[in-house]
């Protein structure tokens, strides 16, 4: 996908909206996994770990389909 931005209608659209999306949806699945194990025990400040958690998986996708 690259970071070139598209173009729908002669609107200029961002692929970080798609990543940010797509990032968004991988934390949920995670953060689901994680409540349905005794890992969710072990989170002191579920918000904070939301958080740092979408940082995380967003940086991880930006670094993997930014690259294409």
């Amino acid at each position: 996908m690259g970071l070139r931005e598209w173009e729908m209608g002669g609107v200029l659209f961002s692929p970080f909206l798609v990543y940010v999306l797509l990032a968004l949806v991988l934390t949920g699945v995670l953060r689901l996994v994680v409540q349905a194990t005794p890992l969710g025990r072990w989170i002191w400040h579920e918000a904070l770990f939301d958080a740092a958690l979408f940082v995380c998986v967003l940086f991880l996708v930006v670094r993997l389909l930014g690259a294409l």
